[in-house]
C-alpha cells in the first residue's frame, strides 16, 4: 500500500489554481491560430489575434487571463492501492484557500440565497473516482460562470435517438449566442442517467483541444457537430464569424431502457484546466 500525505494533494491543489488561471495551454493557442488561419471575418481574426495577446501577457506578467477566476472543480483518480493520510477534502479546500489567497485571484463562490460572497472560493466541487493502481491524478479545473449558465441537461424520449441528441447540442450553442465567451469548447454526455451525464460532459472537457475520441462513431460525431456549430455564425466572442467552437468533446455510457440523458456543458475561450500525478 502506497502513502501518500495529504499535503501533497494541498500543494498541488494551491500551485494549480495559480498556473491554470494564469497560463493557457498550448492546445488552445494552437487551436486559436489555427483557427485564426480559417476565420473568414475580420473582426473574429483580430479577436483570436487579442484571446493570444492576452494569453501572452496573462503568463508573461503572472495575472489571471480572465476576471471571472472560477469556481473550483476538481476531479480526482485515487488508486486503490494508495493511502492518503490526512483528510483529503480538507487538503483540496485549504489548497484552493491558499491559492486563490497568494494567486490574487476572485473568490466568486456565494450564499445561494443571500448572495454573500463565502470570501475563500470554497469548498471545491470534487469528483472522486476509485481506479485500479498505486498513483493519484489530479485534474483542477478553475470553472467561469458565463459558460456554466449556458450549460444543460434535458432527460429525452428513448424516441429522439441520435438525431435528437445531435439537436440539443446545437440548439443549446444557438441559445448561448455571445454569453459564454466564444470560441468554446463544448462537452457533451450522453447516457448514464440525470446526475451522470453532467459529469460526462464535464469531464469530456478535460480532453485536450483537436484530441477526438477513441471510438471511431463518437469521433464522426465530434467533426459533425463542430461543423454545424461553426456554421451558427456566432464566431468570435459573438461578433460574427466561423469560429465559434474550437472543438467538440463527446462522452457516453449506457443508460436505462427508458431514458435518454443528453447533457451539454460549454467551457469559454479561457479553457482552463491543469493536471499532475502522484
Amino acid at each position: 500500500m502506497k502513502e501518500i500525505p495529504v499535503t501533497d494533494i494541498r500543494n498541488a491543489v494551491k500551485e494549480l489554481s495559480i498556473k491554470a488561471n494564469r497560463e493557457l495551454g498550448q492546445d488552445t493557442l494552437d487551436a486559436f491560430a489555427r483557427y485564426k488561419e480559417k476565420e473568414t471575418s475580420p473582426v473574429g481574426r483580430d479577436i483570436l489575434d487579442q484571446l493570444i495577446e492576452n494569453a501572452r501577457i496573462a503568463r508573461e506578467e503572472g495575472i489571471p487571463m480572465c476576471q471571472d477566476t472560477g469556481l473550483s472543480v476538481i476531479f480526482l483518480d485515487l488508486g486503490q492501492e494508495v493511502h492518503l493520510t490526512g483528510d483529503l477534502s480538507q487538503a483540496i479546500n485549504d489548497g484552493v484557500r491558499e491559492g486563490y489567497q497568494e494567486g490574487y485571484l476572485r473568490k466568486s463562490t456565494c450564499h445561494p440565497f443571500t448572495r454573500k460572497n463565502i470570501g475563500d472560493n470554497t469548498p471545491a466541487i470534487i469528483h472522486l473516482r476509485l481506479v485500479p493502481g498505486d498513483k493519484v491524478h489530479l485534474w483542477v479545473v478553475p470553472k467561469g460562470g458565463g459558460s456554466e449558465n449556458m450549460s444543460r441537461l434535458a432527460m429525452l424520449p428513448p424516441s429522439k435517438g441520435l438525431a435528437g441528441a445531435k439537436e440539443l447540442v446545437i440548439q443549446t450553442v444557438k441559445d448561448a449566442g455571445p454569453n459564454p465567451c466564444p470560441p468554446m469548447i463544448v462537452g457533451v454526455g450522453i447516457g448514464g442517467n440525470f446526475e451522470v451525464a453532467p459529469l460526462l460532459a464535464k469531464r469530456a472537457l478535460l480532453r485536450q483541444v483537436g484530441e477526438r475520441h477513441s471510438d471511431p462513431e463518437l469521433a464522426a460525431i465530434e467533426e459533425e457537430l463542430l461543423e454545424k456549430i461553426n456554421n451558427l455564425g456566432w464566431g468570435p466572442q459573438g461578433l460574427g464569424g466561423r469560429t465559434t467552437a474550437l472543438d467538440v468533446h463527446l462522452e457516453m455510457m449506457p443508460c436505462h431502457i427508458a431514458s435518454f440523458p443528453v447533457a451539454v456543458n460549454i467551457q469559454c475561450h479561457a479553457n482552463r484546466h491543469l493536471e499532475v500525478t502522484f
